[in-house]
């Protein structure tokens, strides 16, 4: 979620409150900066630059090329959190901001090479962790969805051990692959 997360921003995840581009307080040039480390530099630098506010309204900073789109570091989260996503996880992170079952029939892959905080791993829309819960913190990743796949060869769980593939969000329709690069 990893997005890590954008809960709020999508009202709910991977990802906590996107903040409008005016309350992040960096220069552009340093917003994409932020979202470009998201993913490999070949990717990158050829993907859409997207911010999103609370309402979860996207403000284009720079055109893509290739149908990925970077997003930056959410400040709210306790660490970094930018992601690059395809065509199919953007489809997914639409879906789940807007609490509507995601896209059937198609793979979504997202990067998040900075890592993520995600504050639950089971509660695709909680904004802080729960109760004697600490945030589900997750080195550079990959994320990995398709309705419908069967992944219970992979531990979920309220605390995975994010140094190996864990299911993020299991027996919700937001169950994705969490696979670590490190």
């Amino acid at each position: 979620m990893r997005i890590s997360f954008l809960p709020a921003l999508l009202a709910g995840s991977t990802f906590c409150v996107f903040a409008p581009v005016a309350a992040v307080g960096a220069d552009e040039a340093a917003i994409i900066a932020s979202a470009e480390s998201a993913a490999p530099a070949a990717i990158a630098k050829e993907a859409a630059v997207v911010t999103v506010d609370a309402e979860g309204h996207m403000t284009t900073l720079r055109e893509g090329q290739n149908g990925y789109t970077c997003i930056p570091d959410v400040p709210e989260t306790p660490g970094p959190d930018p992601m690059c996503a395809d065509q199919g996880w953007m489809g997914w992170m639409k879906a789940w901001m807007a609490h509507e079952p995601p896209p059937q029939g198609l793979v979504g892959m997202g990067y998040m090479l900075a890592g993520g905080s995600d504050p639950d791993n089971l509660d695709p829309f909680a904004l802080q962790p729960s109760s004697g819960r600490d945030w589900v913190t997750t080195g550079p990743h990959l994320m990995v969805f398709s309705v419908g796949a069967d992944l219970s060869a992979y531990p979920g769980g309220a605390q995975p051990d994010t140094t190996k593939p864990y299911v993020m969000y299991p027996d919700t329709p937001y169950a994705h692959l969490m696979l670590p690069l490190q």
